[in-house]
């Protein structure tokens, strides 16, 4: 017996000393802006390759929102040569896919996209099934029919929606064009409020006020970094505001049919450790989230001259 337990207790430090001695995968993220629902997903992110016992050291980069810095950063990223990088959001993952041409070092480094509407659109894979070298990742690609069904039963008479919108992403432009193809089957007119740059949400927010029913802020990380001004703006003129976003209606828009993006970021680092593992990227294929939670914000609605039904509130996932 004694015998047994000196192996047992052998393998177990074993098993100890290997784990603590195994080198770290060396990680670079890029994300784009800050705000709740990106940051939501780097969590997510490295929460799962924590729980999943994977030793990562991480680089982390932020972008602030400005296409120029994104490009330098996915520069230092080459110059950093990781092991994985991680981009979070379309522009930071355009400008580390274009960093992949000037930088031979990164010919065998795997890169994983996250929190995208779509990634064929942006130039980052040739199929859904069959990404194409070194990159894949998951698509935050939602279903605009289960928006515009939430802002009926909530608006019945909604005829006419603003959407708020950085023109010059491609993620924000793909949402709007495909919020425009459902919206025409209910017979719901869509007026676009676009934006380069933050600065620009609260006048273009300003400027639909009296043309809309409602404003609709689709998963824009432009318009949602300033989604305050948008707030601002409904509260005073009591037009109603709504989001893709669930981490927006915390923050004071009405309602929203949208993503756990915590989740999205721990289904990011589950592809991840296939590849840390030895998976090539291009034998997986990008992933979407479907399950979509409703949340609502009744504060919110009253703030904004709305009375929400006692069963539509009854019916939310979650209620602020």
């Amino acid at each position: 017996m004694k015998r047994i337990v000196k192996v047992f207790l052998a393998a177990a430090f074993l098993v100890t000393a290997t784990t603590a001695n195994a080198v770290p995968a060396r990680i670079s993220i890029s994300q784009f802006v800050e705000h709740p629902a990106l940051n939501a997903v780097m969590k997510g992110f490295k929460d799962d390759l924590q729980e999943n016992g994977v030793a990562a050291e991480y680089k982390d980069y932020n972008a602030n929102g400005n296409m120029g810095t994104a490009g330098q950063i996915a520069t230092q990223i080459a110059s950093d040569a990781p092991d994985l990088i991680v981009a979070i959001a379309t522009p930071t993952a355009q400008a580390c896919a274009k960093a992949y041409e000037k930088a031979p070092q990164l010919a065998n480094t795997p890169m994983l996209f996250t929190a995208i509407t779509d990634p064929l659109a942006a130039g980052l894979v040739k199929d859904y099934m069959h990404p194409g070298p070194n990159i894949t990742g998951v698509s935050n690609q939602m279903p605009m029919e289960k928006h515009l069904e939430m802002l009926r039963r909530v608006l019945p008479k909604l005829a006419t929606l603003g959407v708020l919108y950085n023109s010059g992403e491609v993620n924000s432009v793909s949402n709007v064009k495909r919020l425009k193809e459902a919206a025409a089957k209910m017979n719901i007119t869509v007026l676009d409020g676009p934006v380069t740059n933050s600065a620009d949400v609260f006048q273009a927010a300003q400027s639909l006020v009296g043309k809309v029913d409602a404003l609709f802020v689709p998963t824009d990380n432009t318009v949602v970094s300033a989604l305050e001004a948008v707030i601002k703006v409904c509260e005073r003129t009591q037009l109603p505001l709504f989001s893709a976003d669930t981490d927006s209606v915390k923050r004071g828009a009405i309602a929203a049919m949208g993503f756990d993006y915590y989740q999205h970021g721990k289904q990011t680092g589950a592809m991840a450790r296939k590849i840390l593992a030895g998976a090539k990227p291009e034998t997986l294929p990008v992933e979407f989230q479907k399950d979509l939670a409703f949340h609502i914000n009744p504060k919110a609605a009253e703030r904004m001259g709305l009375s929400i039904d006692k069963a539509i509130l009854d019916s939310a996932d979650t209620l602020y």
